[in-house]
C-alpha cells in the first residue's frame, strides 16, 4: 500500500503539470496568433492559399492580381469544383484565368503542404506567400515548412468571415487548433529525428 501512494503522488503531479504547461501554452498560442494583413502588400515568387472556412480565397485572388507573384495554387479544392465555378464564386479577373491553380488531393493541412511542395518544385519558386486563417497560420507554417525547408514562407493571415461568433465557439476553435498545432509539431520534429539518423 506505501509504495502505491508515492507512484499516485507522482502520477497527479505528473497530470498537474502538464495541465499547467498546457494551459500556458494555449494562452501563449493565443495571444501570439497573427493579426489580419491590412491589405495586399506582400510579395514573393508564388502564392499558396488552403480552402477551409472563412474567407480564405479572396485575399489570395486579390494578391494574385495585385502582383503579389507569378502564380496562384488553391489546395485542398472539392473535386466537384471546376475553375469557372470558382473564378465566378470569388469574383476573379483574367490572372486567375491564366496563373491559378487548383489542387484537389489534399484533405487536410498537411495535405496541403505536401501538395503545396510539390506544386512549388516543379515551378522551382523559392518564396511563397501563405494565405490561410489568421488562426490556422502557426500550424500550416509548421507543415509547408517541414515539407520545403528550402522555401522562404511569407504569411499572410487573413480574418473569419463569421458575423459576432459567441466568445465559447472561438475558446472551442482556437482550443482545437492548439491541439493540431501541438500535434504537428510532435509529429514533425519526431520525422525530423528520423530523417537525420
Amino acid at each position: 500500500m506505501r509504495a502505491r501512494k508515492p507512484r499516485r503522488s507522482l502520477l497527479l503531479t505528473a497530470g498537474l503539470w502538464t495541465f499547467v504547461l498546457y494551459t500556458i501554452g494555449f494562452g501563449v498560442f493565443t495571444v501570439t496568433l497573427p493579426r489580419p494583413a491590412p491589405q495586399p502588400t506582400v510579395q514573393a515568387d508564388a502564392i499558396v492559399a488552403l480552402t477551409g472556412e472563412g474567407g480564405r480565397l479572396a485575399p489570395a485572388v486579390l494578391l494574385l492580381e495585385h502582383g503579389g507573384g507569378k502564380r496562384l495554387l488553391i489546395t485542398g479544392v472539392n473535386k466537384l469544383t471546376s475553375k469557372r465555378d470558382l473564378k465566378a464564386l470569388l469574383h476573379a479577373g483574367a490572372s486567375f484565368d491564366c496563373c491559378a491553380d487548383l489542387g484537389f488531393s489534399a484533405l487536410d493541412t498537411h495535405g496541403n503542404a505536401e501538395e503545396a511542395a510539390r506544386w512549388a518544385r516543379a515551378h522551382k519558386y523559392r518564396s511563397l506567400v501563405v494565405v490561410t486563417a489568421a488562426y490556422h497560420m502557426p500550424r500550416s507554417l509548421v507543415e509547408f515548412g517541414a515539407e520545403m525547408p528550402e522555401v522562404r514562407l511569407l504569411p499572410y493571415p487573413v480574418a473569419l468571415e463569421q458575423a459576432s461568433p459567441s466568445s465559447w465557439q472561438n475558446i472551442r476553435r482556437l482550443h482545437g487548433e492548439y491541439a493540431k498545432y501541438l500535434a504537428s509539431v510532435v509529429r514533425t520534429s519526431f520525422d525530423g529525428l528520423v530523417g537525420r539518423a
